[in-house]
C-alpha cells in the first residue's frame, strides 16, 4: 500500500445473473493518493463483475508488474489479468501472455480508448474485451463515495444496478471486442 493511501471499505451484495455470481463481499480497497474517485469506483466495479476464485486488488497503479485487478489460481499462476481505465498497449500484450483472461473496464469513451490500442502489437487481441461503464454513471457513483460504504452490485443482459449507500443508479455495460 503507498504512504498516503486512503482506505474505503465496501460491504457488497454482488447479484451478477449473466454468470450466475451471487456473493456477499467485504472488501478493504486502498485508494493511491494519484488515484481518481472515478478509477477507484470503476476499479471495484471490475473486482465485482469478474468475481471468481483467487481474485484480488493488483497493485495496479503503484507498479507495472500488475493490473488493477488479477486472479491467480492455487498455483499462483495468473488467470484473469483485468486492466481499468486505457492501459498501455504494451501493458495488454503482456497481461494476455501471462493469463488465460485478459479483459479492461473504462469509464472512459470507448472510441478513444480503442483507438489507442490501433496497429498495436497486443498477443491474443481478438480474445481480449473492453467493457465501458458510462463515465457519468461513473462520477454520480463516486460522487457518493465514502470511506466506509454499502453497495449493492446487480449485472442483468449487461444491464448494471447499482445502489450505493442507499442512492440507486443504473447503466448500460457496453462490450467491445478487440479483434
Amino acid at each position: 500500500m503507498a504512504a498516503g493511501a486512503t482506505i474505503h471499505t465496501f460491504e457488497v451484495q454482488l447479484a451478477d445473473m449473466d454468470r450466475g455470481v451471487y456473493e456477499d463481499l467485504d472488501l478493504r480497497v486502498a485508494r493511491h493518493p494519484s488515484e481518481t474517485p472515478a478509477f477507484l469506483v470503476t476499479r471495484v466495479l471490475a473486482y465485482c463483475l469478474e468475481y471468481g476464485e483467487g481474485i484480488a486488488f493488483g497493485d495496479g497503479i503503484a507498479t507495472t508488474d500488475e493490473p488493477a485487478v488479477i486472479a491467480r489460481d492455487l498455483t499462483g499462476a495468473i488467470t484473469a489479468w483485468i486492466e481499468v481505465g486505457a492501459p498501455e498497449a504494451d501493458r495488454l500484450h503482456h497481461g494476455s501472455r501471462l493469463a488465460e483472461h485478459t479483459t479492461v473496464y473504462t469509464h472512459r469513451d470507448p472510441a478513444k480508448v480503442l483507438a489507442r490500442w490501433d496497429g498495436k502489437r497486443i498477443h491474443r487481441r481478438e480474445d481480449i474485451v473492453l467493457h465501458a461503464v458510462d463515465g457519468a454513471f461513473v462520477d454520480e457513483v463516486a460522487r457518493r463515495l465514502e470511506r466506509r460504504n454499502r453497495l449493492t452490485v446487480t449485472m442483468t443482459e449487461r444491464h448494471l444496478y447499482v445502489e450505493i449507500n442507499g442512492d440507486a443508479l443504473d447503466t448500460q455495460v457496453t462490450d467491445h471486442p478487440l479483434g
